[in-house]
């Protein structure tokens, strides 16, 4: 990553035709491939990136690993402070006490921190790896950085009582294990569901329709000829499962009883945090303002779909001088007609007239839109190689530390923390920040278990159209037409068949989906009129949409917490330079198919614009309608801030 002209450019490592690199790669500085200058906390926190990388893709359980190792690193830094106070360490945490007997004053405090740091992440790390798919690799990284840092693995005490940092690093990792083992996870279990059921069979997408559906408010599994999971692995034919149903009983950070609502379904408590009340539910007998509320939310989703063909020729300015700037965010989802562009694509933002950290205005940053759909698309997929939401912002404020513009005081105020302190203090908030947020976001989508659109919209095409009873194919619980989006096929249709079997079935002009790809390194599907019932969101067919409900989206729910949370921390909205940049080269980013057709630069000025990209990434991609979208923004938002507030009381003066 290099400075040009007061600009941030995150060069970052690509995969050319089978691995996406989601959001701020670590362009390959694990900790095992190279020396580094930087913290030890860092060294510790790309082992734990690259671990993850090579495991299972399990949001919820990767938020959970990112803050127990930022809190063992924090608390065995905080222990040789005068003021900082520790978290879990000598303290109770949620009705769990970690004892702390007392620790003779070191005589080189530099040194025993960082001992104690080590022995610390790489108790925890290899533990909670031991069964990940990537084991083998992932423990040789943690054991190739102790040993690189001037440490043994075979130091196994936990008695600190004479002083030995190891021990009290061993002795914390303890505690962190043994706190995990009863905080509600399931970790002893392998985070195994314990009561929730899907009420719908499983789709078959490789079919037509959704012919088994019984309930289309409710989340519906998909079966899958093949299925790789969002970081990679082969599981081969499978029926998916939701990852997480029941985590919002997992014990919280900053969250607090004020905030969680509990309910009870099958005897079970699902406990909701910030509950955002239900999703819009449609009625398949009477239909009603709700029922349209339904379906204006998945036709945004159609709509979008029908953006990803640069062939279009629509040109866009991408910079931050005409995207990003939202003001406020709708609070009610009577207000996302006006917010969301349904047809065109995008928000209502207005755009920055200047970077205030150059004084000179944005450059116009001009591309194609079907080029900037796909990129954005991809880029926040959690593709293969990827670090899942929550470790990509611990990736994006890796990189943020590296930049000689930053200066590292809290929240902007104080004294020049060292990279040690400065590192330690950021993951741990950070760390919380996340964690709340999966517990916020998968309590919701575990509690009301709402429907992806690839369920939604296959069925509604299948029912008809709900707009016009005189004409064919009616229903209720039909798609809306809209000209030119979602129409009829008439007997003279390509689309009517052979025998005219398809006349009156509800065709849409969307992106074509996978089979229309022979080759993903020379050919796109692009968009055209195919048959509803066919409808695939823009995602490989291995994959097809995350193995868990809708409601409310993860990707929303983490980035606005980590903007907000990156806000607080540095006192600053924006980018160090004012704007951070990501580079998609031409014809070697894209993984589902070739692109993009020109080198497409995406640019944020704060890490808010950033955040709500990602959540707009997440519509074209064919994965959230905006009602999954602004409620995990909305939540993100407060738990973010709550985070920074509960972190910034442990830190001393």
């Amino acid at each position: 990553m290099h400075e040009v002209n007061g600009r941030i450019i995150f060069a970052l490592g690509m995969a050319v035709s089978l691995l996406l690199t989601s959001c701020f790669s670590n362009n390959g500085n694990d900790a095992s491939n190279e020396k580094s200058t930087h913290s030890v906390a860092r060294r510790w926190n790309e082992a734990l990136l690259s671990a993850i990388r090579l495991d299972l893709a399990r949001p919820t359980v990767h938020a959970r690993n990112l803050f127990h190792a930022s809190t063992i690193t924090y608390d065995a830094w905080a222990v040789f402070d005068d003021t900082a106070q520790t978290y879990l360490l000598g303290n109770t945490v949620n009705g769990f006490s970690c004892s702390l007997k007392g620790f003779p004053d070191p005589v080189d405090k530099k040194s025993a921190r960082e001992e104690a740091i080590s022995y610390a992440a790489y108790r925890l790390l290899s533990h909670r790896f031991t069964d990940s798919p990537g084991a083998l690799q992932s423990q040789k990284v943690f054991d190739d950085l102790l040993s690189e840092l001037g440490y043994s693995a075979s130091v196994k005490a936990t008695d600190y009582s004479g002083g030995s940092a190891a021990a009290l690093g061993n002795y914390i990792a303890e505690c962190m294990i043994a706190y995990g083992l009863q905080d509600g996870a399931n970790e002893a279990n392998g985070y195994a569901i314990e009561s929730y059921e899907p009420v719908n069979p499983p789709l078959a997408p490789a079919g037509a329709g959704n012919p088994l559906i019984e309930d289309m408010n409710r989340w519906q599994p998909l079966a899958l000829e093949t299925f790789i999971d969002q970081a990679g692995n082969v599981l081969g034919a499978t029926t998916t499962e939701f990852v997480g149903p029941e985590w919002g009983g997992v014990l919280p950070f900053a969250l607090t009883d004020v905030d969680r609502t509990i309910f009870q379904r099958g005897g079970f408590d699902y406990l909701v945090y910030h509950d955002p009340g239900a999703p819009p539910y449609i009625d398949w007998v009477n239909g009603g303002a709700e029922s349209d509320e339904y379906k204006w939310n998945f036709s945004v989703v159609l709509a979008w779909a029908a953006h990803l063909d640069p062939r279009d020729g629509v040109m866009w300015d991408i910079s931050p001088g005409a995207i990003g700037d939202n003001q406020s965010l709708p609070q009610s989802s009577a207000a996302y007609e006006s917010f969301y562009d349904r047809m065109n694509g995008g928000d209502s933002s207005p755009g920055r007239a200047l970077n205030p950290r150059t004084g000179e205005p944005y450059a116009p940053n001009s591309v194609l839109r079907g080029d900037y759909a796909r990129v954005l698309a991809e880029f926040w997929a959690d593709g293969p190689d990827s670090e899942t939401p929550p470790g990509h912002w611990f990736v994006i404020l890796n990189y943020i530390n590296d930049q000689p513009e930053l200066e590292k005081r809290i929240g902007g105020q104080g004294p020049v923390l060292d990279d040690l302190e400065w590192d330690v203090k950021a993951y741990f908030a950070l760390g919380g920040a996340m964690h709340d947020a999966a517990i916020s976001a998968w309590g919701v989508k575990g509690w009301y278990d709402y429907i992806r659109p690839i369920s939604a919209i296959r069925t509604m095409a299948v029912l008809g159209q709900s707009s016009d009873p005189t004409q064919p194919s009616y229903h209720v619980g039909g798609l809306p037409l809209i000209p030119g989006l979602i129409e009829l096929v008439s007997p003279s249709d390509p689309l009517a068949g052979e025998n005219d079997e398809n006349t009156g079935k509800i065709k849409i002009y969307s992106w074509r989906g996978p089979d229309s790809i022979p080759d993903p390194t020379s050919d796109i599907a692009g968009v055209d009129w195919i048959l509803g019932e066919n409808w695939w969101p823009y995602q490989r067919p291995s994959f097809v949409t995350p193995p868990f409900a809708g409601y409310v989206s993860g990707h929303s729910t983490y980035s606005r917490a980590a903007a907000e949370l990156l806000t607080l921390f540095t006192g600053d909205p924006y980018f160090p330079g004012g704007m951070g940049e990501f580079e998609a080269p031409k014809n070697s980013f894209l993984v589902f198919e070739t692109g993009p057709s020109v080198d497409v630069t995406l640019q944020w000025a704060t890490y808010r614009d950033a955040s709500d990209q990602c959540s707009l990434s997440r519509i074209w991609g064919g994965i959230h309608p905006p009602v999954d979208d602004m409620p995990g923004r909305l939540i993100g938002e407060r738990v973010g801030v709550d985070a920074f507030s509960h972190a910034e009381r442990y830190f001393g003066n």
